[in-house]
């Protein structure tokens, strides 16, 4: 009996260090990261899919094979100083605020899937470099795109039928809105906006052939031209200035980019106020103003359970849970259906981890934004422009919906910081053990 166990043993042994060895190679790796980019992003049409367990099925497979891709990997990854203070600080407290919460397993559950996009995002900033970031981006945008207007053009024009199960209307006949593999319009228009960015730098980088990326341009246009998502409009606005910021930067002599940057800041600070004073009058224009009221709403109501817990907040939950737990239970739309999200990164993390875990999440991400600008203002390789422009836009989007504390925003915020911290964190200095 012992010698079969020890035989088997062996065989085990022998299976998951080839198997190791084969999840380290490129073409594997880069296989692996398309499909977590992919997972990531079409999240609400894999969970009509397979449903909820099915879903945590393939995120836990996702990261459990790329936990064996970053051990067969180990000894090419340098890791001195390149894991950020400032995430580990934020998922840590995340951690803690477990501890207090009134849903402790649903708290629980929260941080689980919270730590499975975080694991996924250091896949994908550790395992890949970034052109290989990008290109696993690119092609997995490719297909996202082609299946939503796929589905569009199905539920609109071919069978003149909504598909409520993947949250389709069918309104493309009338040029839109369509919701496509997004569930709404507003994840829809996220996921363009970063397919058009990643289309873009994919071709500036000369990774894909010219009529590749034209043809992905071109698709990402459509596609957010057919949302016709307030907060996407005003993303792009956003994307459009940053690339013309970071092409003047580019081209700027080292002694004026000083004074490119202030004048760059005073600019943004100057539109923020006017913004704001003549809010009544801009968010009509754009179709926002419906949108705009529901969300402060929201906030008030949400304001009066942040004043319960202000410090330590109610614990961290990521999504918002579907069981009826308070406060989540009680945010309620005009309609009658529950909020899924505090429609603001910053309002909802107050919310769940209270003004600490607020004040670790806007420090994380100023840091990994005041990092990422520096790099693509400085650093030759047009490739690190990719990270500032998806951080703008990351930004700019998550003032409107919580995508930075869950899901793909996550990831991405995650691979971002990583990738701005290799070049510019401070830690990479100090001594090897």
């Amino acid at each position: 009996m012992t010698d079969a166990w020890t035989t088997r043993l062996v065989l085990a042994r022998r299976y998951l260090s080839a198997w190791i060895g084969f999840s380290a190679g490129g073409r594997f790796s880069q296989a692996l990261a398309t499909a977590v980019v992919l997972f990531a992003f079409g999240e609400p049409t894999v969970r009509v899919l397979v449903g909820t367990a099915g879903t945590w099925a393939v995120l836990v497979t996702l990261v459990v094979l790329a936990g064996l891709s970053l051990l067969g990997q180990r000894y090419r990854i340098e890791w001195h100083g390149v894991l950020p203070l400032s995430l580990l600080a934020f998922v840590g407290y995340c951690a803690l605020s477990v501890l207090w919460s009134q849903y402790s397993w649903v708290a629980l559950r929260g941080f689980a899937e919270t730590v499975c996009f975080v694991g996924l995002g250091l896949y994908l900033a550790l395992g890949r470099d970034l052109v290989q970031v990008i290109r696993a981006c690119g092609d997995a945008f490719r297909i996202l795109l082609v299946v939503a207007l796929g589905l569009e053009v199905l539920a609109g024009l071919v069978l003149d039928l909504p598909i409520p199960a993947f949250g389709i209307r069918g309104d493309i006949a009338y040029g839109g809105p369509i919701q496509g593999v997004g569930g709404t319009r507003n994840v829809m228009g996220f996921i363009a906006a970063m397919a058009l960015v990643t289309f873009v730098v994919e071709f500036l980088t000369r990774s894909v052939s010219r009529w590749r990326a034209i043809a992905s341009t071109s698709i990402a246009v459509v596609t957010l031209m057919l949302v016709q998502s307030p907060i996407t409009g005003l993303a792009m606005i956003a994307l459009a200035v940053t690339a013309l910021a970071l092409w003047s930067l580019r081209h700027a002599r080292p002694g004026t980019r000083p004074v490119v940057n202030t004048v760059l800041a005073t600019f943004v600070v100057a539109m923020g106020v006017f913004l704001v004073l003549a809010r009544d009058r801009v968010l009509p224009e754009i179709g926002a103003a419906g949108g705009t009221s529901t969300r402060l709403g929201l906030w008030s109501q949400i304001r009066v359970f942040i004043e319960q817990y202000p410090i330590q907040g109610w614990g961290w939950v990521g999504t918002w849970p579907s069981e009826p737990v308070v406060p989540y239970v009680t945010f309620v739309d005009p309609s009658g259906a529950r909020f899924t999200s505090g429609l603001d990164a910053v309002v909802d993390a107050w919310l769940q981890v209270g003004l600490a875990g607020m004040l670790l999440l806007v420090g994380a991400a100023l840091l990994a934004f005041a990092r990422s600008w520096v790099t693509a203002t400085t650093f030759p390789g047009v490739a690190y422009v990719w990270p500032a422009a998806v951080l703008v836009l990351l930004g700019v989007t998550s003032a409107a919906e919580s995508y930075l504390l869950h899901g793909a925003g996550l990831m991405v915020f995650v691979t971002v910081l990583v990738v701005s911290a290799r070049r510019r964190s401070w830690r990479r200095r100090l001594p090897r053990l």
